[in-house]
């Protein structure tokens, strides 16, 4: 189904070379400039420049690779959807997941999943780390998604993503004037953080000898609705995974602070069983990082 000079123009495109893309595909060096020559002929555009050094890239090449890296990974997703389909059986998916990653990150993913794989009924109950991990552990839960994992020893553990926790302020606020703090200047924000985000951030202030009792935490309140809630009320800042507020930034509700020499972040996992699993966890879960893989 795939034209085979696609892949042999990427393979040249990424090396710049003939005989590299040739080893890389197995194929004979004249084979690979026979593909190049019926593309440019095609076209009736020159894809590289042949120089006495090697070769680069035309103008009309880097476009042309740009819109055939397009079709090579839609054309993976393609063949990766269809093999998922034809084994996929009817069945029930149980997931239970984190707050953030129960309302900001799952839904889009099981909104297209169910919309393609009709014949799968899916479930999504929203809990604790621990509570979702226990419920996994026991059966009750056939997988979950959750951040910063307690490590249970019966579970295993698959990497999914990396949430970022940004320090943000209403753009209305007087603290949108900031751009960039120093650490210690936290001292002096009224903050307004989750139990498990205050933690973390207090992790990294350690080296810059800013302790958890000089932080003016104006109020301790765990979930994300709640805090947004709160500074359109009340004019501080916010420590928040950037997934759960990246509307409200992408918009200017929200502004993002940053903060000199700081990173903030965690990582979400899939949870399951160790042993025999059901073949519908492993499934979704390597839809959603494929998925995910395709929209970075």
């Amino acid at each position: 189904m795939l034209d085979f000079r696609l892949k042999v123009f990427c393979a040249v495109a990424r090396n710049l070379s003939f005989t590299k893309a040739s080893q890389e595909l197995h194929i004979t060096q004249p084979a690979i400039s026979k593909h190049i020559q019926e593309l440019e002929q095609e076209y009736g555009v020159l894809l590289f420049n042949r120089l006495n050094t090697g070769i680069e890239l035309t103008d009309a090449g880097k476009m042309f690779l740009l819109h055939t890296q397009n079709i090579l990974e839609q054309y993976r997703l393609l063949d990766f959807e269809m093999k998922l389909f034809s084994h996929l059986q009817e069945g029930e998916l149980r997931i239970g997941a984190t707050a953030t990653v129960a309302q900001y990150i799952l839904p889009s993913y099981l909104a297209s999943f169910a919309e393609k794989f009709k014949q799968v009924q899916l479930s999504l109950v929203q809990d604790s780390v621990q509570n979702t991990e226990d419920a996994v552990a026991d059966g009750r839960l056939d997988m979950g998604l959750v951040e910063s994992s307690c490590g249970n020893p019966h579970l295993r553990y698959i990497p999914f993503l990396r949430d970022e926790l940004v320090l943000v302020a209403p753009a209305t606020g007087r603290w949108a004037l900031l751009d960039v703090i120093m650490p210690a200047d936290l001292i002096s924000l009224p903050l307004v953080v989750g139990r498990e985000e205050l933690e973390i951030l207090v992790g990294q202030l350690v080296e810059y000898g800013v302790e958890k009792s000089r932080l003016k935490v104006a109020m301790l309140l765990d979930g994300i609705e709640g805090i947004k809630r709160y500074i359109k009320q009340v004019d501080c800042v916010a420590l928040v995974s950037r997934q759960a507020v990246s509307d409200e930034i992408n918009s200017g509700v929200l502004k993002v602070i940053d903060i000199e020499g700081i990173a903030m972040n965690r990582n979400i996992v899939f949870v399951r069983r160790h042993g025999e699993v059901a073949e519908l966890s492993k499934d979704f879960i390597d839809y959603m990082r494929e998925w995910y893989k395709a929209s970075i």
